[in-house]
């Protein structure tokens, strides 16, 4: 069984920065593709960045050079770096753990950016 924990979500003014942290328990976490996705009200859950067992990143178009996904495979765990926040990354962000045909899904912690 396969656990994903998110934390660290909050209210934060825009412009400001918090980082959001994944846990991953029951697996071994080096071999998975982790990812933060995002769902704001009335609307589809959304890819913000992806990081493979390599290290190699992939974002959304919308959070580049502002987001920074990292992981710790020492601690499985996945970060995001959220600098310079906007009131339109307000959502609930959630961690993605994937390998093959196998996902997995935290719960979710609220983000929420006051402007």
């Amino acid at each position: 069984q396969v656990h994903v924990t998110e934390s660290g979500g909050g209210l934060v003014q825009s412009g400001g920065s918090l980082r959001l942290s994944c846990t991953a328990s029951g697996t071994i976490f080096s071999v998975y593709i982790m990812g933060w996705y995002r769902q704001a009200p009335g609307k589809e859950r959304e890819l913000v960045a992806t990081i493979t067992p390599s290290r190699t990143t992939n974002y959304t178009d919308s959070v580049k050079g502002r987001f920074t996904i990292s992981r710790d495979n020492g601690k499985n765990a996945v970060y995001l770096q959220m600098n310079s926040l906007k009131p339109e990354d307000t959502a609930v962000y959630y961690c993605n753990a994937r390998i093959a045909t196998m996902n997995y899904w935290g719960q979710g912690t609220q983000v929420t950016v006051s402007s």
